[in-house]
């Protein structure tokens, strides 16, 4: 009967995953990608497109930059310009990540920034018992997780009013009304006057987490990372020098970035 089932499947679905085969190939071999472009090479409504599109941000196939056009991500292998810059930012972190947890005994979070979202490429998790478990490939929206909230800050606008009040923001479920947007900007003003983002159960019960961004050369921003804790353990963050050793560690590790002459578009 499993076998009757499967030879029934809807034609529909093998379509769709051709589609989203075909589109994995136009990434690869033209780097760049329009909605308009998707839609057209399918044949396909520019609904359906996006549809596809997402999923494979979702999944770190594709990323999005501010002008909405569609780039390959991390999943692929390669990034953008064909350097594998996820790996390489990774490789470069994860020494200067891991001496973070271990001094704070939390869990530490790397992640870099699709459009309106955020995806987890790291986590080192603390040995304490009690802890934030891993992130690593969960997407956020970047508007409510500490670390989306410091690569936001980083844009100016008119960038993130294309991103939040422009008509992509609709379709990507992301559209924010006046007063909404107004209070995202007086929010990313203050990440910006303090060097760092707040995430106080915005994404998670019981979670709180405190996000830097990490800059190999402006403007070009690279990732961020984050210390997640139970909420509970949030406050003696600012009790001790954790803020001040998170900062140490971003020059720390921005000095090695541009040491490595890496940044997020492979210049």
């Amino acid at each position: 009967m499993q076998k009757n089932q499967l030879q029934k499947r809807p034609p529909y679905l093998v379509t769709s995953v051709d589609n989203a085969l075909r589109l994995l190939q136009l990434l690869r071999d033209e780097g760049r990608l329009q909605l308009k472009d998707a839609a057209r090479e399918l044949g396909v409504a520019q609904s359906t497109a996006h549809r596809l599109l997402s999923m494979l941000v979702y999944r770190g196939f594709a990323m999005q930059d501010e002008h909405r056009a569609y780039l390959p991500g991390p999943g692929m292998g390669n990034g953008p310009a064909g350097l594998s810059w996820a790996r390489r930012l990774r490789d470069l972190a994860v020494p200067h990540l891991e001496l973070l947890s271990e001094r704070l005994d939390e869990t530490v979070n790397l992640a870099v920034r699709a459009g309106t979202k955020v995806r987890f490429l790291l986590s080192i998790e603390a040995s304490n018992v009690l802890r934030v478990g891993d992130r690593q490939g969960t997407v956020l929206p970047a508007r409510l997780a500490s670390g989306g909230k410091a690569l936001l800050a980083e844009l100016d606008e008119t960038t993130l009013r294309r991103l939040y009040r422009g008509a992509g923001a609709e379709l990507s479920g992301e559209l924010l009304g006046e007063s909404d947007f107004a209070v995202l900007l007086d929010e990313l003003a203050l990440v910006r006057h303090n060097g760092y983002a707040l995430n106080v159960e915005e994404t998670e019960a019981g979670i709180a987490a405190v996000g830097m961004v990490v800059i190999a050369r402006r403007p070009s921003t690279m990732a961020a990372f984050s210390v997640s804790t139970p909420r509970a353990r949030f406050r003696g963050l600012f009790e001790g020098r954790s803020i001040e050793l998170m900062f140490e560690i971003r020059r720390e590790l921005e000095q090695d970035l541009r040491a490595a002459a890496l940044n997020m578009h492979g210049e």
